[in-house]
């Protein structure tokens, strides 16, 4: 019956896009020119080609699998960025643009095989069921998820679910025999940009989010309001990884940092037709002070857009590398059964006429991705000048009339090579293996209450918290004893001993306090941000 009404759906959907190309006027000769259309026989070919597999193939045929399998098909002979997604990996997508989903609001990671509460997100359902940081959710609604070997978007798709909706929790607590029962009442949980928002020192701020999302531009301006009730003059903004999102979140944060009426970006479709312009509304929040944007190989799309428009107004300093170079615009074509096809219609432009994506073959999906495997062996993330620009992709900035450079992606004005030797071999392995990570989880599993107790405020605690020897000795003997991965020498050893312990006291402020002090204590000593403060520090 399945079959047959997808058949019956087919050959009306053949009839009805046969008229796609007919004339308006409806005459004799248009009727004719239609039937020859090209398009029209290719589009009459594709489904009546689904309809005969479907409807004589000797054996049963998963239409919905073949159809999802023929547009795949085509968007790969397309740009690396068309692409097709199904209904549960729509919503995934979507779920971090959107700015918030539906579930319990917990930060949790996994040790070993049970769920372990990092955090509880502040007046979130559970922590007003009274779920609290270092519980073990160990069984969901009688059904167990300790100790099963559940896959984690397995355990998230039963912790999850419609705004309402009610959940049975069992709990373990440390310090409490027996398994704890919570009823938590899912409600709408806030998907947060920011990942940082401080004064990195007096006078000058630092904010850090993770992509372009519907909430983001409210995020951003909260928190520099905050920090320059602080006393915050000068704002580096931290683009690295930013992997972009949304084009008009893009365009209403650049209104924060730019005069009113400057072009933030524009967008020419199919035959250079303008497909739209956004400039700066006026009034925003920060067009005085100094600004510095830091970039990497991972700053992206919305991000290169940003930088973009900073740059070529001239209105501050680009430090890093140069960025990804992604600049097609993707329109979301939703389907009736939540599935999306994101298809490019346009290519951004910089204010100063730069194309923000680089090079590809249409097709060649593998080169494209392989892309800052190629830089880095080319040299480009650590010599600037292995990086080489035609004279034919050169512009002027709309100010000063500084040169900048075209073809992909944003070069910055000041290059920060890409440490090579920043992590030992050891050090990237123990992390891989996730020795770090679970190290941590048994750190804070054992010390959170005392630590609370301990340390009242987070200045305190970077200024004399320090991982105890014995926990980064005990790590590596394990790593060592069930991998054998040890250092090659004592210089190793020690440098590995030093990573570890910062990335510790990192993790440990994250879990007491958020994301933000977490950076705070890994942007210590980074490179690029020293390299921001540098350009900062120096006299107008």
């Amino acid at each position: 019956m399945k079959a047959m009404n997808t058949t019956r759906f087919l050959s009306t959907l053949i009839l009805s896009l046969g008229c796609l190309f007919i004339s308006p006027l409806g005459t004799g000769a248009n009727l004719s020119a239609q039937q020859n259309d090209p398009r029209e026989a290719a589009i009459r070919k594709l489904l009546q080609s689904t309809v005969m597999i479907n409807q004589m193939y000797v054996d049963t045929v998963n239409i919905d699998r073949q159809i999802e399998d023929a547009i795949t098909g085509m968007l790969t002979k397309l740009d690396p960025h068309s692409q097709y997604t199904n209904a549960a990996d729509t919503k995934k997508l979507n779920e971090p643009l959107k700015g918030n989903f539906e579930g319990i609001g917990v930060q949790f990671n996994m040790l070993e095989d049970t769920l372990v509460v990092i955090q509880t997100i502040a007046k979130g359902p559970s922590e007003k069921a009274g779920i609290v940081a270092g519980d073990r959710i160990v069984s969901v609604n009688d059904t167990a998820i300790a100790g099963v070997k559940m896959s984690r978007e397995n355990i998230m798709s039963k912790l999850r679910g419609p705004k309402g909706s009610k959940v049975n929790l069992g709990v373990v607590r440390r310090g409490i025999k027996g398994k704890l029962q919570f009823t938590v009442k899912r409600d709408k949980i806030p998907v947060n940009s920011l990942d940082a928002a401080y004064m990195v020192e007096p006078g000058i701020g630092l904010v850090r989010f993770s992509n372009f999302a519907a909430t983001t531009c409210d995020e951003v301006v909260e928190a520099v309001k905050k920090l320059q009730q602080q006393g915050m003059r000068d704002l580096i903004i931290d683009l690295q990884g930013n992997g972009g999102g949304y084009l008009g979140a893009a365009a209403e944060l650049g209104s924060e940092f730019l005069d009113k009426g400057l072009m933030i970006v524009y967008t020419r479709g199919r035959g250079g037709i303008n497909m739209g312009e956004f400039r700066s509304r006026g009034g925003g929040l920060f067009t005085e002070g100094r600004l510095v944007v830091l970039v990497d190989e991972y700053s992206a799309s919305a991000s290169e857009i940003l930088a973009g428009a900073i740059q070529d107004h001239d209105r501050g300093t680009i430090v890093g590398r140069r960025t990804f170079g992604k600049g097609l615009v993707q329109r979301p074509i939703e389907l009736e059964d939540g599935s999306m096809i994101r298809l490019t219609t346009a290519r951004y432009y910089t204010p100063s006429g730069r194309c923000i994506q680089k090079p590809y073959e249409k097709g060649d999906a593998k080169t494209y991705a392989h892309d800052v495997i190629d830089r880095y062996n080319r040299g480009e993330l650590t010599n600037a000048d292995s990086i080489h620009f035609p004279d034919s992709l050169r512009y002027k900035t709309l100010k000063l009339g500084r040169t900048v450079y075209g073809g992909g992606g944003i070069m910055p004005d000041i290059f920060v090579p890409l440490d090579t030797t920043r992590y030992t071999k050891l050090y990237r392995e123990l992390s891989a293996r996730s020795y770090i990570v679970n190290t941590n989880l048994h750190f804070m599993d054992k010390q959170r209450k005392q630590l609370t107790r301990q340390y009242k405020d987070f200045n305190t605690f970077r200024r004399d918290f320090t991982i105890p020897d014995d926990v980064i000795s005990d790590m590596l003997a394990e790593a060592e004893k069930k991998d054998s991965l040890r250092a090659k020498d004592d210089a190793e050893l020690q440098k590995t001993r030093a990573d570890v312990a910062l990335i510790l006291k990192a993790l440990v402020a994250r879990d007491l306090w958020d994301i933000s002090e977490y950076f705070q204590i890994i942007y210590a000593d980074d490179p690029v941000v020293q390299q921001a403060l540098a350009v900062l520090r120096k006299e107008e």
